[in-house]
């Protein structure tokens, strides 16, 4: 697949000035309080219907998915969370396609009866060609199960691929994550050529063990490469560990103050 590097023509800033955050997913309100608090204060003072705020969507995942029964405490946080003006999404495992479609649309209507979601955020979602003709039949039923609901915005469908994926995919949701992994590897990642056609807002980073002393540089490639929504964080993976709170997305990063000051209202890009 052709690429993009920094060795050839500049590419345009498409929406630089618009970089915002997406939370992949916090563990539960009872394993990370601190994480779920802040992010309402944060949603509290700079989100909200047409605001032009950084905070751009979190992922709710109660159990793998929706879980079996609805948990009060993630109600409870997911719902003081949209009452803020946060976009919340649920959390939809595709497993690469190999989940059963009827499997999906039954988790996103417990997320939608449950929940109140405003969307959904497909994790590992395909990327093949072959996989797009059923990718597409599911994010078009989950569209449709979105309308009449009070989602914010109609609702909001992310693509959590991780790599980039066949460019059809760009028409079949309105975000596609296009990297997800260590500081190591996107520290040389290039974006694929047919991303350049799309703006910033649809392309999304989300990248771990990224150190302090880099955070420009990583926030530069994010420009560079026109990704509109990012999560940067110092965490890394700790399996085979004690701690509960062992992925690297579940906990705030140790810069989160500065993430904010960076890309926040009114900074320069």
């Amino acid at each position: 697949m052709p690429h993009l590097s920094t060795s050839g023509a500049v590419r345009p800033a498409i929406g630089a000035d618009r970089l915002g955050i997406g939370v992949p997913g916090y563990a539960h309100p009872l394993l990370a309080p601190v994480e779920w608090a802040e992010l309402l204060r944060f949603s509290r003072l700079h989100s909200g219907p047409g605001s032009t705020a950084p905070l751009h969507w979190t992922v709710l995942n109660v159990a793998d998915g929706p879980g079996a029964r609805p948990d009060p405490h993630c109600l409870d946080a997911s719902g003081r969370l949209r009452n803020a003006g946060l976009r919340v999404l649920g959390h939809l495992d595709m497993t690469y396609g190999a989940r059963a479609f009827g499997e999906l649309v039954a988790d996103a209507q417990r997320f939608l009866d449950w929940y109140r979601v405003d969307g959904f955020y497909l994790d590992r979602c395909p990327t093949e060609r072959d996989e797009l003709s059923e990718t597409r039949r599911l994010t078009a039923t989950l569209r449709s199960m979105l309308e009449g609901t009070n989602a914010l915005d109609g609702g909001r469908l992310v693509l959590g691929h991780g790599t980039h994926p066949y460019a059809g995919y760009a028409e079949t949701a309105d975000q596609l994550v296009t990297f997800s992994g260590p500081w190591t590897d996107y520290r040389w990642s290039q974006a694929a050529q047919w991303t350049a056609a799309y703006p910033a807002s649809r392309f999304c980073h989300l990248v771990h063990g990224v150190p302090r002393t880099h955070l420009e540089e990583a926030l530069r490639i994010a420009r560079w490469q026109g990704a509109g929504t990012i999560w940067f964080t110092d965490r890394t993976e700790r399996a085979g560990t004690d701690d509960p709170v062992g992925s690297p997305w579940e906990a705030l990063p140790g810069y989160w103050d500065e993430i904010v000051s960076r890309i926040g209202p009114g900074v320069s890009e």
